[in-house]
């Protein structure tokens, strides 16, 4: 029989592994609607909308264990702290996902139609927002600081790109009227990207909490 901390430190090590399946969901998730959006694929698109069962059940799971681990080992300090910390950024990795779904739905709505630009700076809010996403599980998993504060950091960097997009994409909608339905859907494509990054901010503030045992705000 383990020994009591043994024991519940391979709990704890199940909760981690359990969150890092739903980041890498919401990864893959991320990846593929930009994937649909970029290609037209409409098929696809569904099967991410079909698919984002399994993130809620994921998130059922890690809700569900953390409180279970709450009443049974009744933890105190720095393990009650990793356990709630587990349960915010699941709740951020699911929202996450949920714009995975958004971006799906969009392209379901775009169809077949041209686009009425490169999506090139779309591409590259999504390449810094899954770099965001996981070097923040990384810092989670190692609880280090300098890796959560870096990843904050690129969020000013979705910023730029968002604001400089959504410039552009007016611009067009001035000259090109009958295409502001697809503008409309690619501004909120840009918007959850956006809101995505915001969401990984969030993760590395709560790693930030974890460890000092207050909260910061990285988002200055």
């Amino acid at each position: 029989m383990l020994p009591v901390r043994e024991k519940f430190d391979e709990e704890l090590a199940v909760l981690r592994g359990k969150l890092l399946d739903l980041g890498h969901f919401a990864e893959n998730a991320l990846s593929l609607s930009i994937q649909a959006l970029e290609n037209h694929d409409i098929e696809l698109a569904l099967e991410i909308m079909e698919n984002d069962t399994k993130a809620n059940i994921l998130y059922e799971e890690i809700n569900d264990y953390a409180i279970l681990l709450i009443a049974k080992q009744q933890p105190v300090a720095i393990d009650l702290r990793r356990i709630i910390v587990a349960i915010k950024i699941a709740t951020d990795i699911e929202r996450i996902a949920d714009f995975a779904v958004n971006i799906a739905k969009s392209t379901i709505r775009i169809g077949k139609e041209d686009h009425v630009k490169p999506i090139v700076h779309i591409k590259q809010m999504h390449a810094i927002c899954l770099t965001m996403l996981n070097d923040s599980l990384t810092a989670f998993n190692e609880e280090d600081l300098k890796k959560a504060k870096a990843v904050a950091d690129m969020d000013d960097e979705v910023d730029d790109l968002y604001g400089q997009t959504i410039v552009d994409l007016l611009r067009i909608s001035g000259e090109q009227s009958e295409r502001i339905p697809q503008i409309t859907q690619l501004s909120f494509v840009c918007r959850y990207l956006e809101r995505a990054a915001d969401h990984v901010t969030n993760i590395s503030e709560h790693i930030f909490y974890l460890v000092k045992g207050k909260q910061f705000d990285l988002n200055d």
